[in-house]
């Protein structure tokens, strides 16, 4: 069972660190883990497609079409995908396919760092949240622009702090989410703007073990059950 993770982009959110502990976490569970501190092995389609989960911790930056396109296909074939914050949806601001696939896309964090905003959890939408109960957070609370087909389990609601977006009415924005691309699982959690947020809020690292041990269970699913791409392919123009 292997997990690729790479990690760089914008030293702010910790990526070097958030990336040893999620390595850790999964290899708990068993799992191979390697980390990339560059996105080469990425280039690398066979050993791309080798694995059963890849996590980003990339915030910002840009990624090379092939090294997106490798992905887009491993996960599409089965192999999962999660990640959190800016690490995965504030990654890579110019590919539109990178945000297709994971779902969401930052946008704003009014208010910045040391934001205190409830997280709403969406009982019953998912064994990842079974016996989590809501809880408070202090640090950024995230604006995004969401797939509407994603699986919402939590929500935090905005506005807490003003600016021009309070014109308009309360909305709860999702801050965890599940889909799928192809047979492939896609985790994401937007808490997690450094690395002590897990340590100061053990729910949202619950929720990062979960997600991560759901999508990296996906490609031996889809293996056990033989499931291909061909449904899923199309050379109609998509970009």
């Amino acid at each position: 069972m292997k997990v690729l993770i790479f990690q760089g982009g914008w030293d702010g959110h910790e990526p070097a660190l958030v990336a040893k502990r999620f390595a850790k976490i999964m290899e708990k569970h068993g799992y191979s883990c390697e980390i990339h501190s560059d996105q080469e092995a990425l280039l690398d389609q066979e050993y791309v497609m080798q694995q059963d989960l890849i996590i980003p911790c990339w915030t910002m930056g840009s990624i090379q079409e092939k090294a997106r396109e490798n992905i887009v296909k491993a996960v599409a074939f089965g192999c999962g995908l999660a990640g959190c914050h800016g690490g995965m949806c504030d990654a890579f601001r110019n590919d539109t396919e990178w945000q297709f696939m994971t779902g969401g896309q930052w946008v704003s964090h009014p208010g910045g760092d040391g934001v205190r905003y409830q997280v709403n959890i969406c009982h019953g939408s998912s064994p990842i949240v079974e016996g989590i109960e809501d809880f408070e957070v202090c640090s950024e609370q995230y604006y995004l622009h969401v797939d509407p087909a994603v699986e919402v389990l939590a929500t935090t609601r905005f506005p807490v702090v003003s600016y021009y977006h309070t014109s308009n009415k309360q909305v709860d924005m999702p801050v965890a989410w599940t889909k799928f691309w192809g047979n492939g699982r896609v985790f994401y959690n937007s808490l997690g703007h450094h690395d002590d947020v897990f340590e100061k809020f053990p729910q949202a690292q619950t929720l990062m073990e979960r997600g991560m041990l759901w999508a990296a269970q996906g490609r031996q699913y889809a293996l056990e059950h033989s499931l291909t791409t061909e449904r899923f392919e199309n050379s109609a123009k998509m970009y």
